[in-house]
């Protein structure tokens, strides 16, 4: 017989989604997984968009519930197609919506290398400006990118009245505290609870409980001991509580700080 999964805890604080692809998701329809998180203690969520097709369908799923906000930016992925058009279409929606807190999902990714460099260097750049013109945060995404990811946020950070927050953290120690020193966040979700991940529970350990923001980047990156089902909202509860072990203070401090770091970071505005 297989084994029980462990029942989704319920902490009676509330949490912030920080970070997820709503309209990704596939295995239960939204006002499902909405459901399942309000009941978990899920209070907002954020839904990130990442390409100019997705840009008006995060526009579209904040008006779904009072509880989704969104953001609006280009992820590294797609740099190819970030252009004078798309960012006009992107300024355009973040003024028009009070519901849209950020720029992203943006930055860096040498990984996959999915654009050119000079791509990804050009698209990351000229939404930074964005959110220094517009005084809001933004939504960063950097892998295998250290070095450079550094360098463009010594020079643009400093310009930005709001910072936010280096998403999915699984860079090395310079990225994080250059990016601790600059001001910004940093997100932190499943991958915390995965058995290889040792290097990412490191970071958790360097970075102050008031630097953390909670995450699911769902459908990814579903948390132990869910993996091999796609992740949501409503699994959030599992990060909070593997960054209190790592932290060795109560699920209720990661609660109650991770909360007051997410509206501080993308609701001050709003």
């Amino acid at each position: 017989m297989a084994k029980k999964k462990r029942e989704i805890p319920h902490f009676e604080l509330p949490i912030i989604e920080t970070h997820c692809h709503l309209d990704y998701l596939k295995e239960h329809p939204l006002s499902e997984i909405l459901e399942r998180g309000k009941a978990v203690g899920i209070e907002k969520v954020i839904t990130i968009s990442v390409s100019p097709d997705n840009l008006d369908t995060v526009v579209s799923l904040t008006s779904n519930d009072p509880c989704i906000f969104g953001t609006q930016g280009i992820h590294p992925h797609q740099a190819k197609s970030f252009n004078d058009e798309v960012e006009k279409k992107i300024r355009e929606n973040l003024k028009a919506n009070d519901k849209l807190l950020a720029v992203g999902e943006i930055g860096l990714d040498f990984y996959y290398n999915n654009s050119k460099r000079e791509e990804q260097l050009e698209a990351f750049k000229r939404q930074l400006q964005i959110a220094i013109d517009l005084e809001l945060p933004v939504v960063i995404h950097s892998r295998d990118a250290d070095e450079d990811t550094i360098e463009i946020l010594k020079e643009m950070a400093p310009q930005m009245k709001n910072k936010g927050v280096i998403h999915s953290f699984t860079s090395g120690p310079e990225l994080a505290q250059t990016a601790l020193d600059l001001g910004f966040c940093l997100g932190f979700n499943g991958i915390i609870t995965f058995n290889s991940a040792e290097n990412v529970r490191e970071i958790v350990r360097l970075c102050p409980l008031e630097r953390i923001l909670l995450e699911t980047d769902s459908p990814f990156l579903t948390p132990v001991p869910y993996r091999g089902v796609e992740n949501a909202p409503f699994y959030l509860p599992f990060v909070a509580e593997k960054i209190a072990a790592i932290k060795d203070v109560e699920v209720n401090d990661v609660l109650s700080t991770a909360y007051q770091n997410t509206l501080q970071t993308f609701f001050t505005g709003s």
